[in-house]
This record gives structure tokens, sequence and C-alpha cells, in this order.
């Protein structure tokens, strides 16, 4: 259970204020809750899936001083970014999406813009350092850290659409995005 709690709370900080809460910020104008919900759900469980497996992976070939000395050096590096602000070169997929399954397009979107982020390496790391045999746990835990900090980005751009002007939400995603990838 310990295990469970720190690998939850390290994905759900991770993810705090990251862009992907922003991206669907900006999703919630375009698609049901519901779509976004399920969409991004798939997605986590797929990506973390894929994470963890290789963690695990690389767990079962490199000497476990080096995995935790490298996820000793991969954390410190996480906690400085988050410090120094979200620094990736990510950006916003723009334009209206012509996939009419809205799950689908939330799953593509969310998919490509959470590949390589820090909640991901976050996994490979988590995966790395502890194995194969406590992949379901890590894999858990790290999906369920994600959405539970992804479902408040939902909810706060659900909340925040009725109370701003019709566009406002992805003029204000649109430019952090902008300013992220200049930086």
């Amino acid at each position: 259970m310990l295990l469970f709690l720190k690998v939850f709370f390290t994905e759900f900080i991770a993810e705090m204020g990251d862009k992907t809460q922003l991206m669907l910020i900006a999703l919630t104008s375009k698609y049901k809750l519901k779509d976004i919900i399920f969409g991004t759900a798939v997605a986590i469980l797929v990506l973390n899936g894929l994470a963890v497996l290789a963690g695990g992976l690389v767990s079962e070939f490199i000497p476990g001083w080096l995995i935790k000395t490298v996820a000793a050096l991969a954390f410190l590096y996480f906690a400085a970014s988050t410090i120094a602000g979200d620094d990736d070169d990510e950006e916003e997929e723009g334009g209206r999406s012509k996939i009419k399954f809205a799950p689908l397009a939330v799953f593509c979107t969310f998919f490509v813009a959470e590949l390589g982020d820090k909640t991901q390496l976050t996994a490979i790391t988590f995966g790395a350092n502890e194995g194969m045999n406590a992949a379901l746990i890590v894999w858990i835990a790290c999906s369920l850290g994600l959405f539970a900090a992804d479902i408040l980005g939902m909810l706060a751009g659900y909340l925040l659409r009725s109370k701003t002007p019709e566009g406002l939400l992805n003029t204000l995603a649109m430019r952090r995005f902008v300013a992220v990838s200049l930086q």
C-alpha cells in the first residue's frame, strides 16, 4: 500500500499545472465531459502501461544501483523543473478535429501531448525501480494519479467555461503553449 501511495502522489503532483491539464481545459469547449473522460482514461492506461513495461524491462538488464542513481537524478530534475516552471516544447494541437468520434480525438490529442512528459518519465522510473513484480501496482497507481490530476483540470475547464466569455479559455491555453515553446 505504501508503494501505491508513493507512486500515486508522485504522479498526481507531477501532473498538476502541466500543459496536458491546460489542453484538457481547452478541450472542454469542444467535447462533452464523458467523451473527454473516456478518451483521457484510455490514453492514460495505454501510456502508463507502456511506460511501466519499459521501465520494468530495463530493470531486468541494468544493475539496481544504476537504476536508483538515474532515478534519483530524474526526480531531482522533476523537482527543479517544477519549481522553475514547465519548459517543454510541447504545443497544443490546434484547429478543429476531423475525427468524428470525440473520445478518439481526445485519446489522440492526449496521447501525443503526454508522450515524453515528466509523468511518463516518472512511470518509467518507478517501473524500473520496482521491477516487473510490482508493475501492476505501479501501472495502476500512475494511471490513477495522472487521471485524478487531469479530472481536476477537466472540472476546472467546465467551471471556467460557464463563467468566461466564449473562446477565452482556448486563447489563454494557446498563449501558454506558445510562451512555453518560445522559452
